[in-house]
């Protein structure tokens, strides 16, 4: 029921005011991956949990200095043992707030230690993940896991953990202190916490559902905020933004509605440790002047009331602690479940290094799908020979891309083999695969720094003239020495204030400069003008020289020159051979051609 409840969930995920599935009921594996960071931290933490054992020892001697102040030195009017007494007070107090001071210190640093980690490990892992993960999910979803939620859990990995543990020992240290003093008062003191303890066993898993939704909210906000962030010129285009504020008020008043319910929830738990030590505290007092003579006198009764006081202090922390914990486990169960993702596309056990390619591929009677039910490739095969150049044609959909992605093994084959030198690309590392490539994808993203520092993304040792010289080639050069900047030029994430085309050829010199043994041009002229694209070829036609290279386009004369043209339909091979040879044949080639012909002749 559980498996079938989050595929339904995961056919659906890919949409901002969906709410992610988890389990409702608390996972030991959570606590078992927290403590893992933990560890890592235990030197610290133990040293702060020492100064906090050591300050609450000293400070809960206080109660005993002043009942031995009221019951002896007063009544004998004894002025030393009063300033002796009085010293020892001054003394465990700063002793006390001195030890707290440094504990307070060493938990921070452990905290920040815990959550650095949390987070790198998260990036790390997201770094791995395939292609599907990202295309299933809103990227606001993924993000909010990498800062907000691990924000979130920073003072229950730290903090609360060595603040739970304290509490414990202080009830523990409280509870000798009081049947020192009195064990009938020290046996009501404590006679409320069972009915506590009932209560909050009660409602634990209504406050869980709670802080759950609490996340699911935060995380559809996230995703539909990020996703109108990065669509905003088309939300102005179409006049969209009475409507997504609509939306975001839809969003934003869900997560409202179900935060304050959680907050509802929450705040019972610590009425009830409010409400039932105060009735305790009270009833102290009562049975203590009950009991006053002669079994109590004034200075055990006014300790025991500091140690009832003291008593329930740790409870009602507790109380807060289990609501910081309830609150962070809702966060850690998205943040354990993102690092739980298996990572498919990863090396194989036996995996080898890949020799320096010399660039013969083979696809090998290939079928793939993104999807189980839907098969993009069927039963592909084709041979490529080094320094051949491959283009592959065809309609949207007929899996043109897909044959890309298989080569540089994104996606795992599912039936059939892909060979690079007649070694199974499944076999070899993928660093030492892609390494060995060079891949322009048809998204021209450009990170944020300068355009040498994006040119050099492949290539980080590269020279300054080695950056000049493959833009150069590409017909880049020209418009980055127009910038106001030059190659030193800042740009902005996305690359917002460079054209589509200047993004492309940006990204073609990124590739350039990586030097592969085989090239992956993936609509690499889509968005390039006419008189561009005829420098591009000529940078193209030398960087494929020695070079296996297979070359996606829509626009055909990009490949005339093309040993191979490959026709796609339907994921099969449909047409074979060069521009020449595919013309005479007057097929699908040929009627693209000429539609595509009449097309640019018509404008």
């Amino acid at each position: 029921m559980k498996a079938e409840k989050h595929e339904q969930t995961a056919q659906r995920r890919n949409r901002y005011d969906v709410d992610e599935y988890l389990d409702e009921k608390v996972s030991f594996s959570v606590a078992r991956q927290c403590l893992r960071y933990v560890v890592r931290v235990r030197g610290k933490m133990l040293a702060a949990l020492i100064l906090s054992i050591a300050g609450s020892i000293v400070g809960l001697s206080g109660p005993l200095i002043i009942s031995h102040a009221i019951d002896e030195a007063v009544p004998q009017k004894d002025i030393r043992l009063l300033l002796t007494l009085a010293l020892f007070l001054t003394g465990t107090i700063v002793v006390s707030i001195g030890f707290g001071a440094i504990r307070n210190i060493l938990a921070a640093q452990a905290g920040q230690n815990i959550i650095h980690d949390i987070r790198r490990d998260l990036f790390s892992h997201l770094q791995k993940l395939p292609f599907v993960f990202f295309d299933t999910r809103p990227h606001g979803k993924i993000f909010v896991r990498v800062v907000p939620y691990v924000n979130s859990v920073l003072d229950a990995l730290s903090n609360g953990i060595l603040n739970f543990i304290i509490e414990i020992l202080n009830i523990i240290f409280i509870i000798f202190f009081m049947f020192q003093v009195s064990p009938r008062l020290a046996a009501v003191t404590i006679m409320g916490l069972p009915v506590l303890v009932a209560f909050i066993w009660t409602i634990k898993p209504r406050q869980r559902r709670a802080w759950q939704q609490v996340s699911n909210k935060n995380s559809n906000l996230n995703a539909y905020v990020q996703e109108s962030f990065d669509g905003v010129r088309v939300t102005q285009a179409f006049d969209r933004q009475k409507r997504n504020i609509g939306i975001l008020d839809r969003l934003a008043d869900e997560r409202n509605r179900t935060w304050m319910r959680a907050q509802y929830i929450s705040n019972l738990t610590w009425f009830s440790t409010e409400t039932v030590s105060q009735v305790v505290f009270s009833f102290v007092y009562i049975m203590g002047a009950y009991w006053m003579h002669p079994m109590a006198s004034f200075g055990m009764l006014l300790a025991m009331g500091n140690y009832a006081w003291r008593f329930w202090q740790p409870i009602i922390n507790l109380a807060n602690i289990y609501n910081t914990f309830i609150t962070a486990m809702a966060y850690l169960d998205r943040i354990f479940d993102t690092i739980a993702e298996p990572v498919l596309i990863t090396d194989a056990p036996d995996a080898v290094e890949l020799p320096p390619i010399r660039g013969h591929v083979r696809f090998d009677h290939v079928s793939f799908g993104y999807e189980k039910d839907r098969m993009i490739l069927k039963d592909v095969s084709f041979d490529a020979e080094p320094s051949e150049s491959i283009a592959i044609v065809g309609p949207t959909g007929a899996g043109k891309t897909t044959i890309a992605n298989l080569l540089s093994r994104f996606y795992n084959i599912e039936e059939g083999r892909v060979l690079i030198d007649g070694c199974n690309i499944m076999h070899v590392t993928l660093h030492s695969l892609r390494s060995q490539m060079g891949i322009m994808l048809q998204d021209s993203y450009l990170f944020t720094g300068t355009i040498a520092d994006n040119i050099r993304y492949g290539k980080l040792d590269a020279s300054d003239a080695e950056v000049r010289a493959a833009a150069e080639l590409i017909g880049a050069n020209g418009f980055i020495e127009k910038l106001p900047k030059g190659y030193e030029t800042e740009v902005t994430e996305r690359g917002g204030s460079i054209s589509h085309g200047e993004k492309q050829l940006l990204t073609f010199a990124r590739t350039l400069l990586s030097n592969p043994s085989i090239l992956v041009l993936d609509e690499a002229t889509s968005s390039i003008d006419t008189g561009t694209e005829q420098l591009v070829q000529e940078g193209i036609r030398t960087l494929m020289k020695g070079r296996t290279s297979f070359i996606i386009a829509h626009r055909l004369s990009t490949i005339r020159d093309c040993t191979r043209i490959m026709y796609i339909r339907d994921g099969r091979i449909a047409e074979c051979g060069s521009h020449e040879e595919l013309m005479a044949q007057k097929g699908l080639y040929y009627q693209l051609f000429w539609a595509q012909y009449a097309g640019y002749k018509s404008l």
